[in-house]
């Protein structure tokens, strides 16, 4: 079978999935990307497309993203047509929805299944915008959250089916658009991410004896309100006045991908640790930057408590992998976590935005560790049983499978 894969990177989120149908006998696998990269995949065919500067003028400011769109659309579909001219014709094609790619794909191959990977609808109320008071969305900006859906509507007016990873995700499309979405998470290689506890953590030129101290961990893209960085910055402040063995071990960039920038500093970091010089023991806290994953592991399997906070946004990759590796995970009590954790069974909830509360269940994990030790197994438990890449990928390829209509001999 030919499976052509569409992403504007390589190999975005269709590794597991692409090497999977690689290593299968007669399978010829395609990926079309606009990011150049030295990467490759045994067994899948990597074809670069490209976007022509365009220095014409845009005549409304909301438009300058659909015009983006467009161009990728454009780019992918002269792709396209020089691949049909030379006799190509892929048996399904699974591509990234709401970037523009999509466009015109229909127009080259009309009777190729195609099918996209949803990962996120905008939604001015009830997700992510307007959900914390402290960020209320403009009127302006929830007129270009409307616009900005035009790429995702017209994927999935086009699309034949699509897949999209949590049922939270689903629910923020159209429900006109619903049907058309099955829900299929990405997976965690479980085997990867599996407990086993280090004696000592070693970050950098500096090393933690881990008998001697108390770990509080939190990984993210960014450090910004989306993910609860400033919940979790005040709430470390009073954990280590209350705890003086408590150290943090921050994973991340200060980089801001999804919020405002704060008004009195250029990230959040900067302007969270403005805010709370001389109530945090910096000594005590640890920011790592991006990790490799192997460190990153190390970093999960250390912890004793791990916080992940979230809007009701996207759910993070990472909360899946902290729980296969036995974290205690401390929660933000929103939907797309609320799928998947049951507050003290397989983990435990907070309130957000708030950090009170986040102190408050910290300390208590931190005080009787033991007792929270059913907890971690559940957690690992619930990703070996609905987010194990070795059950999620097999079906993948099933669903995908699915699509393709046998060619007559």
């Amino acid at each position: 079978m030919r499976y052509l894969f569409i992403h504007p990177v390589f190999p975005g989120q269709f590794l597991k999935l692409m090497a999977a149908l690689a290593a299968e006998p007669g399978n010829e696998v395609t990926h079309i990307s606009r990011q150049a990269s030295q990467n490759a995949m045994p067994g899948v065919r990597r074809v670069q497309y490209s976007v022509p500067a365009d220095s014409a003028s845009v005549p409304h400011p909301f438009l300058q993203k659909l015009n983006e769109a467009l161009r990728h659309g454009d780019a992918v579909c002269r792709v396209l047509l020089e691949m049909r001219a030379r006799g190509y014709r892929p048996d399904v094609i699974l591509s990234y929805a709401g970037h523009g790619q999509n466009f015109y794909i229909k127009d080259v191959f009309p009777d190729v299944p195609l099918l996209g990977y949803f990962e996120w609808h905008l939604n001015a109320f009830g997700a992510e915008y307007n959900f914390d008071p402290d960020y209320p969305l403009d009127f302006d900006r929830q007129r270009f959250i409307r616009i900005n859906n035009l790429h995702n509507l017209a994927d999935l007016s086009n699309c034949d089916g699509g897949i999209t990873p949590t049922h939270w995700q689903q629910a923020q499309f159209p429900k006109e658009f619903r049907g058309k979405l099955h829900v299929l998470h990405d997976g965690v290689d479980t085997d990867y991410y599996a407990p086993q506890k280090p004696s000592v953590l070693k970050l950098g030129d500096r090393s933690l004896a881990l008998d001697d101290i108390e770990l509080v961990t939190y990984s993210t893209r960014g450090m910004e309100p989306f993910r609860g960085f400033p919940e979790f910055m005040r709430a470390l402040a009073v954990l280590q006045a209350a705890r003086p063995k408590c150290h943090a071990v921050i994973v991340g960039t200060d980089e801001i991908f999804y919020s405002r920038k704060p008004k009195d500093a250029a990230t959040f970091k900067e302007s969270l640790l403005k805010e709370l010089a001389g109530k945090l023991d910096l000594s005590r806290v640890h920011f790592t930057g991006w990790l490799q994953p192997a460190d990153y592991r190390e970093v999960l399997r250390a912890s004793q408590a791990h916080v992940y906070l979230t809007y009701p946004y996207v759910l993070s990759w990472s909360l899946m992998e902290s729980m296969s590796t036995g974290c205690l995970v401390v929660g933000s009590r929103t939907p797309p976590v609320m799928e998947v954790i049951r507050d003290r069974d397989n983990g435990l909830l907070v309130d957000f935005p708030g950090h009170a509360q986040l102190a408050q269940v910290l300390e208590e994990v931190l005080a009787s560790p033991a007792q929270f030790a059913p907890v971690r197994e559940r957690a690992r438990q619930t990703v070996l049983a609905h987010y194990d890449q070795r059950r999620l990928v097999p079906e993948q390829v099933r669903w995908l499978n699915g699509w393709i209509t046998p060619r007559p001999h």
